[in-house]
């Protein structure tokens, strides 16, 4: 088996909230694998850890404490390397049945480390979509000047000549119309399917071997967002690059995903193949899982003008994170064999099927 391109192992980032005086769990023990040529799509409400984890993949977590335990391994067939490796040695907690009490960071030391360990990784290896283009760009430069400076930077190009051309070739192959009139177009003036498809022109332009895209459609109207879709796809098939695609959006998910890992508190509760995980009429699923899948409107429920199914209850508040199962107070699956497990035991991930790893105690014998 060839080993992955992106391997998170028990990546745990919280940070301090002075008003409350605890930590929020925003990634709390998140372990996933992205393979060469594969997109793993990552699901979850708001507040989930889903942004969090890539940002914390990118080393663009600042504020302390920010990242304090697991690893990332990324290897590709230039660069093999634990994106966290000795970052350990800057960081003291102090636990408490399993709860971390306080931390005790370098944060200046960690973060040369981290840098230096990221050295040659951003753009180059790693490239990222992010949520807002718009506010992405830099409004003072032209869309042009600024892909044809990250070819520059991360491409492996000097003449100016040449990464012009470099940036020509992509705004073009993203589908931007008149890319050399583009080219000298501000942000301000293009709209903001054109500015998501000049992210992904800059993100691509470099050639990386991974790209993560976080929430690559939200704030776009239904037929852009059908649009840039199209254009992953389209992108993933020519360049075969592996690609780690957060949404909340499961349609998104659905079109564009090898794998799948449903996020839920910061944690993982399920993983697995996407055609298995998403359908929503399979028995082996994590009532999270299901209970999104249920809040989807589809063309039966239109026809039939059935209800939306919500989630009943609160998001799950990561800073007082129950001991049992993170679901437990919305789930609607509890059998009275399992209910004090369910309320007391975190359940580990266990494989259900091949490939398929739900975190429940239904599966657990």
């Amino acid at each position: 088996m060839t080993a992955p391109l992106l391997k998170i192992d028990n990546l745990r980032t919280y940070f301090y909230a002075r008003r409350k005086q605890a930590f929020v769990r925003s990634v709390d023990g998140v372990s996933l694998e992205v393979g060469r040529r594969e997109t793993v799509g990552v699901v979850g409400e708001s507040g989930s850890g889903k942004s969090i984890t890539a940002m914390s993949v990118m080393g663009l977590i600042s504020s302390g404490p920010g990242v304090i335990g697991g690893s990332i391994h990324y290897a590709s067939d230039k660069v093999q390397r634990n994106l966290l490796d000795g970052l350990e040695n800057f960081v003291q907690l102090e636990q408490s049945d399993g709860r971390v009490m306080a931390v005790s960071k370098d944060e200046r030391g960690w973060q040369k480390a981290s840098e230096k360990l990221m050295a040659g990784m951003r753009g180059r290896e790693i490239a990222m979509i992010f949520q807002n283009p718009r506010a992405s760009l830099n409004p003072y430069l032209s869309v042009g000047e600024q892909i044809t400076e990250a070819v520059r930077l991360h491409g492996g190009i000097t003449a100016a000549k040449e990464a012009r051309e470099r940036a020509l070739h992509w705004l073009e192959r993203v589908k931007i119309d008149t890319p050399h009139l583009r080219y000298n177009t501000y942000p301000s003036g293009m709209s903001g399917g054109m500015c998501q498809r000049a992210m992904i022109a800059m993100a691509l332009s470099s050639e990386p071997s991974l790209l993560i895209a976080d929430e690559p459609t939200t704030g776009l109207d239904a037929t852009i967002q059908s649009k840039i879709v199209d254009l992953l796809q389209e992108l993933k098939s020519e360049t075969g690059i592996s690609t780690l695609l957060i949404s909340h959006d499961i349609s998104v998910i659905t079109r564009l995903s090898d794998r799948v890992a449903v996020l839920y508190g910061g944690a993982v509760v399920e993983y697995g193949p996407a055609r298995q995980l998403l359908d929503a009429h399979a028995e082996l699923k994590h009532s999270y899982t299901a209970a999104l899948l249920a809040s989807v409107p589809n063309e039966q429920k239109i026809r039939a003008r059935a209800n939306l199914q919500a989630i009943e209850g609160e998001v799950l508040d990561t800073i007082n994170v129950p001991p049992g199962c993170r679901f437990y107070a919305r789930c609607n699956r509890i059998t009275p064999e399992i209910r004090d497990k369910c309320a007391t035991l975190h359940p580990e991930l266990k494989e259900v099927a091949p490939g398929h790893q739900v975190r429940c105690w239904r599966f657990v014998n």
